[in-house]
């Protein structure tokens, strides 16, 4: 507790809960970013025969 208050005189409440909140969501946002980076397989092994979903290979 003692951090917290420490951090709130030096920078300010709007830097410690905007600190506070990217902590919370970086677990959340590894998630979708894995979600997404999946998708386009999933699709494929959903809907095989449609040429439109067909898995993008990695450029570069």
């Amino acid at each position: 507790m003692d951090v917290w208050l420490s951090l709130i005189k030096d920078v300010g409440f709007p830097a410690v809960v905007t600190f506070f909140l990217l902590y919370r969501i970086e677990g959340k946002l590894d998630e979708l970013i894995d979600s997404v980076r999946m998708l386009p397989t999933a699709q494929h092994s959903a809907r095989p025969d449609d040429p439109l979903l067909a898995p993008v290979e990695k450029q570069g």
